[in-house]
């Protein structure tokens, strides 16, 4: 039977790979990040009771994943590149930071890889398609984490279902419409997770990672 060809050099294989290397790494309190070189692939985890997180919480699954692009294209050297992994993550838990109403900065986890320049969007793009994280602007349930402080009144801009969950970000309490009704973000939400159970053990990630790896 006729085989499909294993291509190491395939942008999409390498971004398997380096996705993979990025779960591999340890993880680490949020709060605890400081400042380090590089820029790279990131994923942060939710371990805390919030009860419309409760299938997430304590999972192998993050609830964002995200990329650093290198300060300088082409960077050779950490440094080169920049502290662009520590300013994105620290930027994260400064966000959830001002959502205590709802979050606890102390329940977020994150892992993170310093990558080759050039190689962190396809890692990126394996991760979202991997984890499907609720947070991130594609899976379109609760994205808004990374938005800035656009003015409501100059742009108009409805608020983010993530800031319409975790209200806390002052910009965002001036925007006077809800992108998504709140009702409708449990809704969406609870039935992501009934068609896309989170990771609770590594060995089934693995195990998935290697099915996609199978030549057919």
């Amino acid at each position: 039977m006729p085989r499909s060809v294993f291509d190491p050099s395939n942008p999409k294989v390498i971004g398997r790979f380096t996705a993979l290397a990025m779960v591999a790494q340890e993880r680490a309190p949020l709060s605890t990040i400081g400042q380090f070189y590089g820029s790279g692939v990131y994923a942060i985890y939710y371990r805390g009771a919030y009860p419309l997180y409760a299938p997430l919480s304590g999972t192998e699954t993050p609830i964002y994943v995200g990329q650093a692009a290198p300060a300088q294209q082409g960077a050779h050297s950490a440094r080169d590149q920049g502290p662009r992994l520590a300013a994105r993550l620290n930027e994260h838990r400064k966000n959830i930071g001002k959502a205590v109403s709802t979050l606890d900065v102390a329940d977020f986890d994150a892992r993170f890889l310093v990558v080759q320049s050039g190689w962190e969007t396809a890692a990126e793009d394996y991760l979202i398609h991997l984890f499907k994280p609720i947070w991130n602007n594609e899976t379109n349930l609760l994205y808004g984490l990374g938005k800035h402080g656009d003015s409501a009144t100059t742009r108009a801009n409805k608020r983010s279902p993530w800031d319409t969950l975790h209200p806390g970000r002052a910009w965002a309490a001036n925007s006077t419409e809800d992108a998504r009704a709140p009702e409708q973000i449990v809704a969406d939400v609870t039935a992501h997770f009934s068609r896309h159970t989170p990771y609770r053990e590594r060995a089934t990630l693995l195990e998935d990672f290697f099915t996609e790896l199978r030549q057919s």
